[in-house]
């Protein structure tokens, strides 16, 4: 037997019997949710427990050693502790008889102690005290904080149920002698220790001191723990004695998650919480938690807890049953509101059908008149589309003009002040009498040459400008993306010349062909071979062209 763990379950078990000891605070809400899932979800908590019962109960079947049976019946004890006392007590006693066989002192006080405390806590408290008296506790010293832990729990018990001031005053002295009893056999840094000095902290109203102590060990169970349920509410009462209803409500609910997840149905915390909520007027859940710690501390036989569930189940019976007689009431008038309007709406559509049928005939008429005016939208539309196109084209020409003008109106000037200097050049060289050099230089065709290189560049220059993707998209249009070829430094040749006139709205032949000084059979071949090789139809080739740079093709 695990003294440590007894001695433990003692004192976190004491704890729960004094309101002096516990404390709360926020994420209510949320916990409140969980703690609904919990509930709900309670008979599969059932499953697990009653499983593991089973296994030690099959254990116990084929233990061949008292050792065994004694080890087991003190499981079994401690698991049904908190979940069916008549079952707790038979297995402490079997442990006890088993202890008697062993002959071993210790485990015989031990189970004695078991015992007397599952006594105390079924509300046999003569019965438990005279079991007390009869250990020899000081033949078993490591046991004596347990025993005295034991002595202070059923004296708790008498002290909250004392029927006067006078007796409960006498009990409370007990308890507090015999916890401080304990304490002398206990680590100060021990979990048994802290449990019963969180007594004298709340006592001297050292409400921090004795929460952040029992948080320290609260921070370290996990959710199989049984005592993070007692933890837990040994802080939210420190909470309630600080008067600091939401942490006290928050802790609470965690106490009672705990509970209701590993099954203990002889606890106290749901049914403070539902006292709590039913306070703050939420009745539903406030009697779905009282119903649940009645059914609990029935099964479990614990009759003080059900002492304890029955002076409150009535007040909060009688909120839920008001609740739904006004719920009742409300439905009725609801349903009585809701005939009355059904008629009044019947009657609505009796008109409305007749108003419809009239609609009808209106709607057939405006639906017709809507489609001749979508027509004519459509209309619209498509002469707006022409229109923007026309703009287009006329904006494009515009800026073609000013472009083209404006080289024009430079290029005029240099051609004059060329010809000015060629003149010039003329009169100095016939006044000279160089009649021959004069001869010369007039049938020379070197200027005109150098005249049209340099034209040609300008328009080169000037046409790129416009349309500077022009090689590329019209390259595109081609079969052949490499069909044309430049020379280094060509900016066009004479292809690109020819269908740059034709973007430009030039195209017919004969006047490509002075422009570009070629006889108009030359211009008619060239336009005839890249035609050959277009991408698409050949008769659309020209018209493709025409649209390179503009918004269409895009």
């Amino acid at each position: 037997m695990n003294l440590k763990v007894q001695i433990t379950k003692v004192f976190l078990l004491g704890a729960l019997l004094f309101p002096s000891c516990f404390w709360g605070q926020r994420e209510v809400t949320t916990l409140l949710q969980q703690l609904d899932h919990t509930v709900a979800d309670y008979p599969n908590a059932i499953t697990k427990k009653e499983k593991r019962l089973q296994y030690l109960k099959d254990e116990l079947r084929y233990s061949t050693s008292n050792e065994q049976r004694y080890a087991i019946y003190v499981q079994l004890h401690s698991e049904y502790t908190a979940f069916q006392l008549d079952s707790a007590l038979t297995y402490a006693r079997k442990s006890w008889q088993v202890a008697l066989a062993l002959n071993d002192l210790e485990k015989v006080n031990g189970a004695q102690l078991n015992v007397a405390m599952i006594l105390g806590t079924s509300g046999m408290y003569k019965e438990s005290i005279d079991l007390l008296e009869s250990i020899p506790v000081n033949t078993t010293p490591s046991i004596k904080g347990y025993y005295f832990g034991t002595y202070r729990i059923v004296y708790g018990y008498l002290t909250e149920y004392a029927a006067s001031a006078l007796e409960k005053q006498k009990y409370k002295a007990l308890t507090q002698r015999y916890r401080d009893s304990s304490m002398l056999y206990f680590q100060p840094k021990s979990r048994e220790f802290c449990i019963a000095n969180t007594d004298v902290l709340f006592e001297k109203k050292l409400y921090n001191q004795a929460i952040a102590a029992l948080l320290r060990f609260y921070t370290s169970t996990s959710a199989q723990d049984p005592d993070q349920a007692v933890l837990a509410y040994l802080i939210a009462e420190g909470y309630r004695l600080k008067k600091d209803k939401e942490q006290q409500k928050k802790w609470l609910i965690l106490s009672a998650i705990s509970d209701v997840q590993l099954a203990k149905k002889e606890n106290i915390s749901l049914r403070k919480i539902a006292f709590i909520l039913y306070e703050e007027g939420d009745i539903d859940r406030a009697y779905t938690y009282i119903k649940r710690s009645l059914e609990d501390a029935l099964f479990c036989n614990a009759k003080l807890r059900t002492y304890e569930i029955s002076k409150m189940l009535p007040i909060i019976n009688q909120a839920y049953e008001n609740k739904n007689e006004t719920n009742r009431t409300q439905l009725t008038i609801f349903l009585l509101a809701v005939s009355i309007l059904s008629l009044i709406l019947l009657g609505a559509l009796v008109l409305l059908f007749k108003q419809m049928r009239k609609v009808a005939a209106a709607q057939k008429a405006l639906t017709l008149a809507n489609e001749q005016l979508s027509n004519l939208n459509q209309d619209l539309k498509e002469i707006n589309q022409r229109l923007n196109d026309t703009n287009a084209t006329l904006a494009e020409a515009s800026l073609l003009k000013e472009i083209y003008i404006g080289r024009y109106m430079d290029q005029c000037s240099d051609y004059i002040g060329k010809l000015e200097e060629y003149s010039q050049k003329l009169k100095v060289m016939a006044t000279a009498g160089k009649v021959n050099e004069l001869l010369k230089l007039v049938k020379s065709n070197a200027p005109v040459e150098n005249e049209l290189r340099e034209f040609y560049t300008q328009f080169d220059q000037t046409f790129l400008e416009l349309f500077p993707s022009f090689i590329q998209d019209f390259s595109n249009l081609l079969v052949d993306t490499d069909t044309i070829q430049l020379k280094k430094g060509e900016l066009l040749n004479t292809e690109l010349r020819i269908f740059a006139l034709i973007r430009l709205g030039i195209k017919d032949s004969a006047k490509i062909a002075v422009f570009l000084r070629y006889s108009v059979s030359t211009i008619y071949n060239y336009r005839s071979q890249l035609k050959n090789k277009a991408r698409g139809p050949r008769e659309e080739f020209e018209n493709q062209v025409l649209l390179i740079g503009t918004a269409q093709e895009k």
